[in-house]
């Protein structure tokens, strides 16, 4: 039967509704700035009425939840576009590195020594007979063999750094799924009253973001509470259990590479997603690209110059002297013959023998005009260009679809932060609604106090 002592219960559960209100209000403006954590809200519900003549009477409030706002579908999108962006960021920094192997323009790139080498047969021909044109002949050739090993070399390292680098990401992506999987414990246990964890699965979500950088990353919900995670089809998180993922040796290489597999398993981890997926292909198909690029150019200068040069005469009148070694064809190891580098008067600048003739030197000198690259469509001078013009139109591309996901991610981020960021001017706004609440609520204690008050104090004494 509703009475005063039913008022006081009742401003006692509007006190203490409006009290939880004001300490999750301070949580939230405490934890303003603190990386994936989403606003909470409590949710109220009416106290069950009781009966009284005049028909249903209230009794009060109740807090039935305190809940994070999230939205699942912004938080999904974000994940998505976080992919592309490991994925181009992670080919930018390398293709950025890859533009500074090359040096182009600069009179130490690849395509100046290639120039000093042709200009070095022209002075040749110039003065066929000169000891002096011969040896700055040699040294620029030396110099183009340098260059070809230390561009091809770096290209190498630069692929053994990859390598390494996805090592670092299979060990980061364990980590994290390690955390996922102890989350979803804790979450599990944590709200089997039920109650909702709010802070652990921000937590959780949090990791769930900074997955989402390195691999591909899908998530389901379970009803314990735990979030499975899955890469493609296969899952890497189930409940409260990590599957690792690990890296295998390959053979049969320049050098020894790694993929990725389950581990425990040889089975090759297929949807690759985020900077693993940027590494993978850098390290897989566009650094071996440029470098059989430059195998076929090196090795095209070799056969071509040797071809030219063993029809022709040195100063001792000996022919069928190579210029570079013809047992060495590729970028890393091309170098100069042996009869070459010991003695300079085995450059055959002559057709014919006779003193003065520079016909071979010259014909060497004008193969730099000859179209042998890409089906008889390029020279050796555009070919190569033509290598260092992809590894800027590469460069562009990651860099343009770089900016262009970290502008989609930060317009998706702010979508999330405008549904389940805190907003401190709407906590103070919620926080002095709360306080007004609470202070009507003790009002209402209050006056039911002095009504009690007047009931047991003062009734019956009037007339005594």
């Amino acid at each position: 039967m509703a009475g005063l002592f039913s008022g006081l219960e009742l401003g006692k559960r509007a006190l203490a509704t409006h009290q939880l209100w004001l300490n999750t209000i301070g949580h939230n403006v405490a934890n303003v700035n603190t990386p994936g954590y989403s606003r909470q809200r409590v949710t109220t519900s009416t106290s069950t009425p009781e009966e009284h003549r005049a028909g249903m009477i209230g009794t009060g409030v109740n807090a039935t939840a305190i809940r994070n706002v999230r939205d699942l579908f912004l938080n999904k999108q974000f994940r998505d576009e976080n992919k592309n962006l490991g994925q181009w960021a992670s080919q930018e920094k390398m293709l950025t590195r890859v533009e500074g192997i090359f040096m182009e323009p600069s009179s130490d790139s690849l395509g100046g020594l290639m120039e000093k080498f042709w200009t070095g047969w022209m002075d040749l021909g110039n003065n066929p007979e000169s000891i002096a044109a011969r040896t700055a002949l040699k040294e620029q050739a030396n110099l183009l063999t340098t260059g070809f090993h230390r561009r091809y070399d770096q290209l190498a390292e630069l692929q053994k750094s990859i390598d390494i680098d996805v090592e670092l990401i299979v060990n980061k992506v364990n980590s994290i799924t390690d955390e996922i999987a102890s989350l979803n414990k804790q979450i599990s246990r944590a709200e089997l009253g039920g109650i909702f964890a709010n802070d652990l699965r921000d937590r959780r979500g949090l990791m769930i973001d900074q997955l989402s950088q390195f691999i591909d990353v899908n998530t389901a919900d379970q009803a314990n509470g735990a979030t499975l995670v899955y890469v493609g089809a296969l899952m890497i998180v189930d409940d409260s259990d990590a599957i690792h993922l690990d890296t295998r040796d390959l053979a049969g290489k320049s050098f020894v590479t790694s993929e990725v597999v389950w581990e425990g398993t040889t089975k090759k981890v297929q949807n690759y997603n985020g900077e693993l997926k940027g590494l993978m292909e850098m390290r897989d198909k566009t650094i071996p690209q440029y470098m059989n690029d430059l195998d076929v150019l090196a090795e095209t200068l070799v056969t071509k110059v040797n071809s030219v040069h063993s029809l022709g005469y040195d100063l001792n009148n000996t022919t069928n002297i190579d210029f570079f070694d013809a047992n060495f064809l590729s970028a890393g190891n091309l170098r100069l013959s042996q009869d070459v580098t010991n003695n300079v008067t085995r450059i055959a600048a002559s057709q014919s023998g006779a003193v003065g003739d520079n016909s071979n030197a010259q014909a060497i000198a004008d193969l730099r005009k000859s179209l042998f690259m890409t089906r008889g469509t390029a020279t050796m001078e555009e070919f190569y260009n033509t290598i260092v013009g992809q590894v800027g139109i590469d460069t562009n591309k990651a860099i343009q679809l770089r900016e262009s996901h970290t502008l989609l991610v930060e317009q998706l981020e702010n979508a999330r932060q405008s549904v389940q960021g805190v907003s401190l001017d709407e906590e103070m706004t919620q926080m002095i609604k709360y306080q007004h609440a609470f202070d009507a609520a003790a009002r209402v204690i209050t006056t039911v106090d002095q009504a009690l008050e007047t009931v047991i104090k003062n009734m019956g004494v009037v007339g005594r």
